[in-house]
């Protein structure tokens, strides 16, 4: 009778880590997570305190050398190296509302003195250094059109890797929003089979599912229960906006008096994914790191005359309700708590990135 075979412990390091979004779907999944390294010496404690085992390291990628990076490892595991280079140089909303990048970018060319292109780099770099089993990597799907991932490419080839990426579209994998990412998964036994969307059909995405049972509070109010249900207050103005809306409208449909200036125009026509209710049996749009403004894309919560409140958009990037982001006590910053939880990986997609990799380590001997 053959020896079953025993599937060894999967252990990972998470660059760009952030508050922990693609660490602890990680984590739900049984992935060892031992270390996150991020620039912003603030996630600390939210990374720390929702993610058990894992500790956090205020250190520039850039600096880190694979010699360090190959501490979190032990002999017989399985080794992963994640992360999501920030992503401001290939970012749809930059190129939007900068001409000169948008110019650059029709014209196929590298901006090659951003230094953000150099976080990538690194990350390769380490690849290098520490020669990981398994390799993963979510970010924008416009960092496919640019050298800069070619030579991510090659570098995990060079090094043993077998790559493949898929853009991904969340809402097709229960998750609640309509974001597209990038996925990449590599592997030194060969391609990582991605999931399935069929198989998550049935989940419900829809907003109502995600955030219809939280208490109603007005703009500018907070839920007495949870310092992180706030909503920012709205201008007399943006109030008699909101007010005037319907659940997937556009602005198109109000009052002309109640249009900025810059959308009588013709050129402003092209701004309608901005000052709109979302739909309680749909998913959201994007979560960016502006969620909380209700000018600043579809985010007025469907039936009260408010934008998302700081948790709703923590819930919509599927964090668990009782994630904890700063300390008992501690100030509640819309500007600082929007730009962590927007720029987060959703929990459950890290789940999916987790389950894929722990399926392929499962069907192969890594001894």
């Amino acid at each position: 009778m053959a020896e079953e075979r025993k599937n060894p412990v999967i252990a990972a390091v998470d660059l760009f880590c952030g508050v922990g979004g693609l660490t602890h779907g990680l984590l739900r999944e049984g992935i060892v997570v031992r270390a996150g390294f991020d620039i912003d010496s603030r996630c600390q404690f939210p990374y720390e305190q929702n993610n058990q085992g894992a500790k956090f390291f205020d250190d520039d990628v850039k600096a880190l050398t694979g010699e360090t990076l190959k501490k979190f490892y032990k002999p017989g595991e399985v080794s992963i190296l994640a992360g999501c280079a920030p992503c401001q140089p290939f970012s749809t909303f930059r190129h939007t509302y900068n001409k000169k990048l948008k110019k650059q970018e029709s014209q196929g060319e590298i901006i090659a003195d951003d230094d953000k292109w150099s976080l990538l780099r690194s990350f390769g770099r380490l690849v290098s250094e520490v020669k990981p089993d398994i390799v993963t990597m979510e970010n924008v799907p416009k960092l496919v059109h640019h050298s800069v991932f070619d030579e991510f490419l090659d570098t995990l080839t060079e090094n043993g890797l077998v790559p493949d990426f898929r853009t991904l579209d969340c809402s097709k994998f229960g998750i609640p929003q309509r974001r597209k990412r990038l996925v990449l998964l590599a592997s030194m036994k060969g391609k990582i089979k991605f999931p399935d969307a069929t198989e998550y059909a049935s989940l419900d995405n829809s907003v109502k599912n995600a955030i219809g049972h939280l208490p109603r509070i007005a703009a500018g109010e907070e839920n007495a229960d949870d310092t992180l249900h706030r909503s920012r207050s709205l201008q007399p103005i943006n109030l008699r906006r909101i007010q005037a809306s319907r659940p997937g409208g556009t602005w198109k449909e109000w009052d002309k008096e109640l249009l900025p200036q810059c959308y009588k125009v013709k050129s402003g026509e092209s701004f309608q994914s901005v000052y709109g209710r979302m739909s309680w049996k749909e998913p959201a749009p994007t979560i960016t790191t502006q969620f909380f403004g209700y000018g600043t894309g579809r985010f007025g919560h469907p039936e009260q005359d408010r934008a998302l409140s700081l948790r709703e958009g923590a819930l919509l990037q599927t964090f668990p309700s009782n994630y904890e982001f700063i300390e008992e006590g501690a100030d509640v910053t819309f500007d600082k708590l929007g730009q962590w939880i927007g720029n987060a990986v959703p929990v459950d997609l890290g789940r999916l990135i987790s389950r894929a990799i722990t399926k392929h380590v499962s069907e192969y001997d890594w001894d």
